[in-house]
């Protein structure tokens, strides 16, 4: 803790009596170019509590009657069995931004039994003047949960 103080007051000294002397300032380098946010798909949805929950797997499709294909590579982890509310997120960047995609969510049981979670849910093109940036979907608290 002492060696703080001296330091500080021999850089002080020393540039009060003129040895030290600090070099011009420098520019700043010039900012970096804008860097484009990948077009994505982010489905948000939330359980109040859980009753031995493996995990979910999401499903994607280019209409809304299907078909729809699992398109998380690894099942989304559950929290087994809980009491309090959990939130999940799921973020698909593989889309083009001037499709329409449909989704829906399916629970998986540490039994293994499979359960669609989520109503399918729309997620709009990407294109100029769309509402949604960044295609933020999801089956809100005031969906079913369970």
């Amino acid at each position: 803790m002492r060696l703080r103080p001296l330091c500080f007051l021999l850089v002080l000294a020393l540039a009060t009596l003129g040895c030290a002397s600090a070099p011009p300032p420098e520019e700043p380098p010039p900012p970096a170019p804008p860097v484009e946010e990948p077009i994505r798909n982010t489905l948000r949805w939330s359980t109040a509590s859980e009753v031995d929950n493996f995990g979910f797997d999401v499903f994607r499709s280019l209409s809304e009657e299907g078909p729809f294909e699992r398109v998380n590579s690894e099942t989304i982890p559950g929290a087994g069995t809980v009491d309090t509310p959990t939130r999940y997120e799921f973020v698909d960047t593989e889309i083009e931004p001037d499709r329409t995609y449909y989704y829906y969510v399916e629970s998986i049981s540490l039994q293994g039994e499979r359960e669609q979670f989520t109503p399918i849910i729309k997620a709009p093109p990407k294109g100029p003047g769309t509402e949604q940036p960044n295609g933020a979907a999801s089956a809100g608290e005031d969906e079913e949960s369970h």
